[in-house]
């Protein structure tokens, strides 16, 4: 019986404490500073040096590039950037060896697709999907 009256007691006390919960999609839910979300990539300022493909550790990431069509200037213009999110860990380690920092991490965690096809994200996709860009930390 004494076990029933503690058991009351705590659930009238924290019947009127400030809820802990957030109303999901209608509240956006805050996170922090160094979250680690999807990728927004840059292709104007990718070099195509293949470091972010060569550092990943699960392989899936994949790019390409062609010679640029001016032969007065050198290096490499983009031509196609996959990331497939299905594998993808979400490391951060691709962001950390872009000497152009063309790839960063942004603070969009939502890839609730229905089909595993759907996790295959391209070039355009990472382009055009930049909300909720990382702030970067400041000293």
């Amino acid at each position: 019986m004494l076990g029933l009256a503690k058991g009351f007691k705590y659930t009238l006390k924290n019947l009127t404490k400030e809820k802990m919960t957030y109303s999901y999609p209608e509240e956006p839910v805050p996170m922090p500073d160094r979250f680690r979300g999807i990728q927004k990539f840059y292709p104007e300022k990718c070099i195509v040096c293949n470091q972010c493909v060569n550092i990943c550790p699960t392989d899936c990431i994949q790019l390409t590039g062609k010679k640029h069509p001016d032969p007065n200037k050198k290096g490499k213009i983009i031509d196609t950037y996959d990331i497939n999110f299905e594998i993808c860990i979400l490391c951060d380690l691709c962001t950390e060896v872009c000497p152009t920092e063309a790839i960063i991490m942004t603070n969009n965690f939502e890839l609730a697709e229905y089909s595993r096809d759907d996790l295959f994200k391209d070039l355009q996709y990472l382009d055009e999907h930049d909300e909720n860009k990382r702030k970067e930390n400041k000293p």
